[in-house]
């Protein structure tokens, strides 16, 4: 055989490129290589963008800036699983980054991103696609997409990944979705229970901690919470509980059971299987304050529902609630003090908690932390509700100083429930005393005064309780507590416009008070209010009313109109009708006033000088502590005096008159008496003179004392109402210038009259006493005081054109024949004018006549 010839290689073909390698140092290039469209560059340049992209946030944003986001949107769909692979760990980790998720969101790579978590794939394209939605989960559009592209079900498919970042990060991006409310309501029927309930066990504490959180999120519905009893998920939460070396867990753990203590079927049969008497006992010997805490605020949450009240009693959550007061961490007392306030709507529980808890809730009262001051006031308003053994023990561990120092509390919460807790032990009178005593009017002003109209409104309902004693009205009205009460009727929120009412209602029961509330122009809020359909009730008609009540001078003016029950006193005065929306000036300020044509004011005064002068000062805020009743005796006009004073001195008996009058004794001493005399005063009595200087004394009507005088010696001897009435009008009309003939009423020259009155006293107000002619309007004011004082009842009604007449309720005489008949009463109308006593009858064209005429 011949040798055989060695063959030579084959040249390549020429259209093949032989391998080169490219090594670059710039990011530019290699995102220029995702462009290439062989497999090999394309996962080297994924490779590569990944390390650059994992050594921080600056190298994201390059990448970003250089558009790399794009060319790797593209790669995660490539045919090739490397490349595919490397892409998404580019996309997994550079979605951290806000401007990055921003532009994920815009390419819509959720969809994609979801198609790569079917069992299949490689695990770490499982790891890096849930990383990059869990990043992406955050934004509530990316949650919506995520739902709506069905990723829920493989991502809880993926809890069972043999990889722990795989369920890490599915983990995450499910405790993410569910913060919304669609994708909760889902997730429970995709049976995402029994994994969570795996993972508990994990070795790893952050996916129990994941499991846990999520676990507390979807507990919030019902239906999780029932399946989660069936798969024996609060067994697996109380040995987390009982084991010690997961005390990392408790915390979270609690916030789960606490979710299901909510619910009345889960919490029985966490009852039935022994289990809430284990839960209470562990937290019974914890001394973790988060613990504690959390585990009150579970109780609170679940003392919601009554049933499950009635369960937790049965229990005796009340020992560890107690116990709970006692720790030396302020968030856990308040956490114990709210879940107190909880259980109080259970009775059982209510007396359980007062009897020890109250003298601790007392004592958190003096904390300097304002939370925990305001948690135990509200425990106690919440004990001493309906609750007269609670609010007793309140008063016997001296409560009341604490509860009247929390009305000064910077929390608004706190001062409204300390004004609650309050009122409630006002019902009993002995704490209503101890209450007043410890000036609760003056420490109810400044809550008065608050914006937050919760306390408003408690403030005014405490003004109502407390002012039905008159010295608390003192107190309020002395504290300036008037003003700011007055402008809470002026409120939008309808309960403080209702308790404001109530409030001025009650305060309105004495005449000082109701004065100072008419200044103050609760009058004219209140005649809006009730002009208002949807504003008005029953309480601001009432305010309305017993305000005018106890100020007559006003609603005769305003009303025209007294009824027999307005009783008119010392110190009313008639001004005329008043024209809607001008000013209701005082007695004072219109005697201040200079002499006018117009109608005179008819004062009524049927008192001493010095006894006005002791009701004034009776009625002037503190300090009055000695009022020189000799210095004042001295130089107050005697009545004899007075009725003989000459023209120009009634109405300067104000401010001035008892310097005057004592300047006047003084005539006919030396200089050197009167020089010593004003040093003494100075010297001694300076604080007396500045008092009696600052009091407006209205002057004595000493003939209308002596009217009274006569009218209860000559007509209350007398055997029938008919009679007395019928003596008084004939009295009244001697006094005002006797019977006037009807065609010749135009003659009687009354208008004269009172300006010469008036020109005498240099003042338009005009004691009734001084009228020798008086009108229609003059007698029957004049009928009513005294028919008031002798105890005739009567009413005054104000008429057009000077008009004014009195009406009587009687009763008949028994038809001939007949005995023993009950009578109803009629209504006449007295005649002053023409007729004196002549009774008409009310109805009749003669009595229309009358008051026409």
């Amino acid at each position: 055989m011949g040798k055989k010839v060695k063959k030579e290689a084959e040249p390549p073909p020429k259209d093949v490129f032989d391998p080169l390698l490219i090594e670059s140092k710039t990011p530019e290039t290699v995102v220029l290589m995702l462009s290439s469209p062989e497999t090999e560059v394309l996962t080297k340049a994924c490779d590569a963008l990944y390390k650059f992209a994992s050594k921080g946030d600056e190298n994201k944003v390059t990448l970003l800036g250089l558009g790399a986001l794009e060319h790797l949107y593209k790669l995660i769909s490539h045919e090739d699983p490397i490349v595919r692979r490397n892409a998404i760990m580019v996309f997994g980790i550079m979605a951290s980054n806000h401007n990055v998720k921003k532009l994920l969101r815009e390419l819509d790579v959720t969809n994609p991103l979801i198609s790569q978590l079917a069992p299949e794939e490689d695990v770490v394209i499982h790891e890096f696609a849930t990383l990059c939605l869990a990043h992406m989960a955050v934004e509530c559009t990316t949650k919506v997409k995520i739902f709506e592209q069905g990723g829920l079900e493989p991502l809880i498919r993926l809890l069972g990944s043999p990889d722990p970042d795989v369920q890490k990060n599915s983990l995450e991006c499910i405790y993410l979705l569910v913060q919304d409310f669609q994708n909760r309501a889902a997730i429970s029927e995709l049976n995402v229970i029994p994994p969570l309930l795996e993972l508990l066990e994990s070795e790893y504490p952050v996916i129990q901690l994941l499991a846990l959180q999520t676990l507390e999120v979807i507990s919030k519905d019902r239906e999780t919470r029932i399946i989660l009893g069936e798969k024996n998920g609060l067994d697996c939460l109380l040995k987390i509980l009982e084991t010690n070396e997961l005390s990392d867990l408790h915390i979270k753990t609690l916030a789960v059971l606490g979710n299901c203590l909510e619910d009345v079927h889960t919490l029985q049969l966490i009852q039935q299987t022994g289990g809430l008497k284990k839960l209470l006992s562990l937290l019974g010997v914890s001394t973790v304050p988060d613990i504690q805490k959390n585990a009150a605020k579970a109780i609170t949450k679940a003392a919601c529902d009554s049933e499950i009240r009635k369960i937790l009693n049965e229990e005796e959550v009340e020992k560890c609630l107690l116990n709970l007061l006692k720790t030396g961490n302020d968030e856990v007392k308040v956490a114990a003090s709210q879940a107190i306030s909880a259980m109080c709507k259970n009775v059982e529980s209510k007396c359980a908690l007062g009897l020890q808890g109250i003298p601790q809730l007392v004592q958190l009262l003096s904390s300097d932390n304002e939370e925990v001051k305001e948690a135990a006031v509200t425990a106690l308003a919440s004990l001493t509700e309906a609750s007269h053994s609670n609010a007793s023990a309140v008063a016997e561990a001296e409560g009341i100083e604490p509860l009247v120092n929390t009305l000064s509390a910077q929390r608004d919460g706190a001062i409204a429930n300390a004004v609650t807790a309050l009122t409630n032990l006002a019902l009993q009178e002995s704490s209503r005393v101890s209450i007043q005593s410890h000036g609760i009017m003056s420490a109810l002003v400044e809550p008065l005064h608050s914006t937050n109209s919760q306390v408003q409104s408690k403030a005014a309902f405490a003004v109502a309780v407390f002012g039905c004693d008159a010295v608390a009205r003192t107190e309020l009205r002395n504290a300036g507590g008037l003003g700011p009460l007055v402008e809470l009727l002026h409120s939008k929120n309808e309960e403080v416009r209702r308790n404001a009412c109530w409030a001025v209602t009650v305060c309105a029961s004495d005449e000082p008070t109701a004065v100072e509330l008419c200044r103050l122009g609760a009058l004219d809020i209140l005649e809006e209010i009730n002009l208002s359909i949807k504003r008005k009730n029953k309480f601001s008609e009432a305010a309305l009313e017993k305000l005018l009540d106890n100020n007559l001078s006003q609603k005769y003016s305003r009303l025209g109109y007294l009824s027999s029950s307005n009783i008119i006193t010392d110190g009313f005065y008639d001004c005329g009708q008043i024209k809607p929306g001008a000013k209701f000036l005082s007695l004072e300020e219109l005697s201040m006033q200079e002499l006018t044509d117009r109608r005179a004011i008819i004062f009524i005064n049927a008192k001493p000088q010095e006894d006005l002068a002791v009701e004034k000062a009776q009625d002037s805020p503190p300090p009055i502590s000695k009022i020189g009743s000799k210095e004042k005796a001295s130089s107050m006009v005697s009545p004899v005096e007075e009725k003989q004073e000459s023209s120009g001195q009634w109405c300067s008996l104000s401010k001035s008159s008892s310097r005057e009058k004592g300047s006047q004794k003084g005539k006919g001493k030396t200089e050197e008496e009167k020089a010593k005399e004003v040093t003494d005063i100075t010297s001694k009595d300076q604080e007396e003179i500045n008092l009696e200087n600052s009091l407006w004394l209205p002057p004595s009507d000493i003939i209308l004392m002596d009217y009274i005088n006569d009218a209860s010696k000559t007509i209350l001897p007398l055997t029938t109402t008919r009679e007395q009435v019928v003596a008084l009008a004939q009295f009244v009309a001697d006094r005002m210038g006797g019977s006037i003939e009807r065609d010749k009423l135009h003659d009687f020259s009354w208008e004269l009259h009172i300006s010469e009155i008036e020109f005498e006293l240099k003042c338009n107000v005009v004691p009734i006493g001084k009228i020798k002619k008086g009108t229609f309007y003059h007698r029957a004011l004049l009928f009513k005081v005294i028919a008031d004082r002798i105890g005739i009842g009567c009413s005054l009604v104000r008429g057009k054109y000077n008009r004014a007449w009195n009406e009587v309720k009687l009763v008949d005489d028994f038809p001939k024949g007949i005995a023993g008949l009950l009578l109803p009463p009629q209504e006449y109308i007295v005649d002053l004018m023409f007729e004196p006593g002549f009774l008409i009858k009310q109805g009749s064209a003669k009595a229309d006549q009358y008051k026409r005429i």
